[in-house]
Parts: structure tokens; sequence; C-alpha cells
């Protein structure tokens, strides 16, 4: 346990929480009483990429040295890190209907006691996942520092993207494609499969 404790310190995990909640209460107070309607994705991509941004925070230590070092096992704990990140910047916007009113437009019952559909939970695990997979990538190829700059692109990008009528283009846009959505679908799988890995075996770039 205090190897833990040590572990999520170092990577700093508490700050990474800490901001992944607040941020998300701050986009539901901010947008609350707007113009989005319960089919409209992207306050729930909002508060999912802004998890996604501040857990990306953790993806590097203190000393890089260590990160690399053959005495600690390093890939399942970074493995770990990925999967944990991902669950729990899902967690939250599912959780703060319950505290606060309704992140989840999406959901049925709107604001008023928000009932979660499976369809909502899954377009999260689809998103966090992906987005996480996004940062780990990141993380990989230009370190932890600027791991945040790949989940914050493709999300800045898709805010922009006309509705998509291709293949190619439903891959670009993938987080605001209804749940079900095969391109969507294995757009995040290949992300997050690829991002874990990456991060996983070469950690994150001097």
């Amino acid at each position: 346990m205090r190897r833990l404790t040590l572990y999520a310190r170092s990577r700093q995990v508490p700050a990474s929480l800490a901001t992944v909640v607040i941020g998300a209460v701050l986009v539901w107070a901010l947008t609350r009483g707007g113009d989005e309607g319960p089919g409209d994705p992207r306050l729930h991509v909002l508060v999912l990429g802004a998890g996604a941004v501040a857990a990306s925070i953790g993806l590097s230590g203190q000393d890089l040295a260590l990160d690399r070092t053959a005495a600690i096992r390093w890939v399942p704990r970074r493995t770990a890190h990925v999967l944990f990140a991902a669950a729990v910047t899902g967690a939250v916007p599912l959780a703060v209907p319950a505290v606060g009113g309704a992140v989840t437009g999406a959901a049925d019952g709107g604001a008023d006691g928000a009932v979660l559909t499976a369809e909502f939970v899954e377009f999260v695990i689809r998103d966090s996942a992906g987005l996480m997979g996004l940062a780990a990538l990141g993380a990989a190829l230009s370190g932890g520092h600027y791991a945040w700059t790949l989940p914050f692109g493709w999300l800045a990008f898709s805010f922009v993207a006309p509705p998509p009528t291709s293949t190619p283009a439903e891959v670009g846009a993938w987080m605001m494609l209804p749940p079900g959505t095969p391109a969507a679908t294995w757009t995040a799988i290949a992300l997050t499969v690829a991002g874990t890995t990456a991060y996983a075996v070469a950690g994150p770039r001097r």
C-alpha cells in the first residue's frame, strides 16, 4: 500500500483526480441551461476530453531515468495506470448527475433525476478509453509534459469538423458519433490498444 501511495504521489494522481472532478463540474455549471439538446454529445465529449487532458499529467514522473530502470516492472504499472485513468475519467460524468444535476443530457430523465442509459454508458466508456489511449500515445511520442496535445487536438478537430459522410470522416469524428457506430468503436479500440501498448513498452519520451 505504501508503494502504491508513493507511486500515486509521484504521478500527481491526487491533483489529476481533483482536476478531473472540478473540470467536469465547471463544464456542467457553465453550460447549464444552454442550447444542448438531449442528443448533443458535445458537452459529454468536452467533459471526457478535459478529464483525459488532466489525467495525462501523471503519465511521466519527476525522474525520467527512473521511468526506464529495469529494476521496476514498468509495463504492467503503466498499463494499469492508463486503464485506471480511463476508468476514472469515464466514471466522473456518470457520477455527476447523482450529485448535482445532469451532465448526461443523453440520459433519460433530463435534468431532474437523470437515469443513465446503456447507450450513454457505452458512449462514455468508448470515448474515455479512446481519449486516454491518445494521451498515452502522446506521452510515448512527445513526453509526459505534452501528452495532452493529442487528445486536445483531436477533440478540437471534432468540434469543428463537418458531419461525416464517409468512413474516413467517421474515423475523424469518432468521439462525437452515437454508440454502436462501427467506425467510431473500432477507432476508439485501436487508439486505446496502440496508445496503451506504446506507453507501456516505451514509457514517456525524454
